[in-house]
């Protein structure tokens, strides 16, 4: 007789391990037949929010560093570095280039496309994605993605963290929620077939827990192929590490950051692939939390909480 586990009597439909959510491995496996993985690059490209035309320095939550990216380096050198870890971790030979450090369609329409198509023909390359703002998609980028997406699969990541603008203005975002809307409409409506995902993060400076389910269940109104949860991180050298260390910021702890994303979880579209449920900093750069460090342990209470309740992704709706 086959013993029950979390595996074989999980009901959510777009799984086939324990996880009651749609991950991102499992959506690009649907995709690609194949485990694929995601290499981070620095193309140099800033942000308008850093340079001067919406605001300067950033986020409160920026460093003005690479997002994690292997900055140094050529692009392709990034990205063989990258290649060359994650065939070795996971044995893989599907890859996604993702342009991930700040705002990777603010720049010269001639400059992004050379940076495309250079990451376009990268050995195993499969699809590429670009971290973006929802405010720096005029009809040339659009047009731009929709002749890359011919070529390669295109996905395009936005960051919003917030639907509500006090939240936005607080932590210097640079555009409110309509201007937001009015990006990812415009993107969608190009009927190109690119993929379209959105970054949401909990803890940000006084939000509620109602709050954050607002942006996630208004998000998942929206049908992004791709949501992704963050948790907000304090990194050194930021205007937030001053709110932290002055005690005017206190990050969330990891029950109710757990708690929280399984609300969310709930609230969603089953069918919206979930690209990550934390989010870490350089264990060099951290302030706080420092349980964010553990992505793995923070990944597997999310399973345990979902398991207890015997809830999934979408069962809310």
């Amino acid at each position: 007789m086959k013993r029950e586990t979390q595996r074989n009597t999980n009901p959510f439909p777009f799984s086939d391990t324990n996880k009651r959510y749609h991950t991102f491995d499992y959506y690009l496996r649907s995709m690609f037949g194949a485990k694929t993985a995601k290499i981070s690059l620095d193309a140099g490209f800033t942000c308008p929010n850093i340079d001067g035309t919406v605001g300067c320095g950033g986020c409160i939550y920026c460093s003005g560093g690479s997002s994690g990216a292997a900055a140094e380096g050529s692009l392709r050198l990034q990205y063989e570095k990258g290649k060359e870890i994650m065939e070795r971790k996971w044995g893989c030979k599907n890859f996604i280039p993702y342009l991930q450090a700040h705002t990777n369609t603010y720049a010269p329409i001639e400059t992004l496309e050379r940076v495309y198509r250079e990451c376009v023909y990268f050995e195993g390359a499969v699809m590429l994605a670009i971290a973006t703002r929802a405010d720096c998609l005029d009809d040339e980028v659009i047009s731009l993605l929709k002749r890359i997406n011919c070529d390669i699969p295109v996905m395009v990541e936005l960051g919003l963290q917030s639907i509500h603008d006090e939240t936005a203005v607080r932590i210097g975002r640079g555009h409110s929620f309509a201007q937001f809307r009015d990006g990812y409409k415009r993107l969608r409506d190009a009927d190109s077939g690119i993929k379209i995902g959105v970054h949401l993060i909990n803890g940000l400076p006084l939000e509620t827990k109602a709050e954050m389910l607002e942006s996630a269940a208004a998000v998942g109104e929206m049908k992004p192929d791709i949501i992704k949860f963050h948790l907000l991180h304090v990194l050194k050298n930021t205007r937030l590490a001053s709110l932290f260390e002055s005690g005017e910021y206190v990050p969330m702890e990891l029950e109710d950051y757990v708690e929280t994303v399984c609300d969310q979880l709930e609230s969603i579209p089953p069918e919206i692939a979930v690209g990550r449920v934390t989010g870490d900093g350089k264990a060099a750069e951290l302030l706080a939390p420092l349980w964010s460090i553990k992505k793995t342990i923070v990944a597997n209470e999310i399973d345990k909480e979902l398991f207890a309740r015997n809830s999934w992704q979408g069962k809310k709706m």
